[in-house]
């Protein structure tokens, strides 16, 4: 397995080197695409079994961005969808041999943390306004700007460096047991590769739901009724 910091060219496109996790995430695009397009190319009011399954996911994502951000989560599914549906493809593809997942490099890592930070940025500002979203680096009190920067661009790179670290270390354990044990013996722990590649990619939604709930979100004002109710 060569180092997750150096990475060699399958090919070179011109100028430009092209290496497996790029071509990984090409393999990804073109299957989720095409398999999106061909699994709703007939829907219908009476949904097949395919249909089913694709509505309970959009559901599940629907009701995890409605129950954390309190918002329609329509103009939010695209980007969170898109996030899991990538990340947990991406660490999936560790099981095929001979591939590394994309995930693997701080690269990619960087990339997804990257997107995080711009969609937070931009659904801040189409929400509140740019002095509105402004002003939340200053609450509750002026004094927080600088802490409130640099919150918003640690939690950046911890989605990273989380993401980065868990892909890694489950790599190399089952690269390690391979190599003293024989083949069938890392089975066990393939499959629990598969389950941690699960929750990774459904904590990296999450939390990119999380950081642009908290960009969009406004603070509760009193309701008119206990306003009246005040004497």
């Amino acid at each position: 397995m060569t180092s997750p910091l150096v990475m060699q060219p399958v090919f070179m496109l011109g100028p430009v080197a092209i290496t497996m996790p790029v071509l990984v995430t090409w393999a990804i695009m073109l299957l989720a695409g095409g398999g999106a397009a061909w699994a709703t190319r007939g829907l219908s009011l009476a949904p097949s079994r395919l249909q089913a399954i694709l509505e309970l996911l959009v559901g599940a994502i629907d009701g995890q961005v409605g129950d954390t951000m309190q918002v329609d989560p329509a103009p939010y599914r695209a980007l969170i969808g898109t996030i899991f549906v990538y990340v947990l493809a991406a660490n999936w593809s560790s099981m095929i041999p001979g591939v590394e997942p994309p995930t693997a490099h701080l690269e990619t890592d960087a990339a997804l943390a990257l997107i995080v930070f711009a969609a937070t940025v931009i659904y801040g500002i189409a929400r509140r306004g740019l002095f509105g979203y402004l002003r939340t680096f200053a609450e509750p009190s002026w004094v927080m700007i600088p802490l409130n920067i640099i919150e918003q661009l640690t939690r950046t790179f911890s989605l990273m460096v989380r993401l980065f670290g868990n892909v890694m270390s489950g790599m190399f354990i089952i690269a390690i047991v391979l190599t003293l044990a024989g083949l069938l013996v890392p089975i066990p722990l393939m499959a629990l590769d598969l389950l941690t590649g699960a929750v990774q990619a459904y904590i990296f939604a999450v939390l990119a739901t999380v950081f642009i709930g908290a960009a969009v979100g406004e603070r509760r004002k009193p309701s008119p009724d206990r306003k009246r109710d005040t004497p």
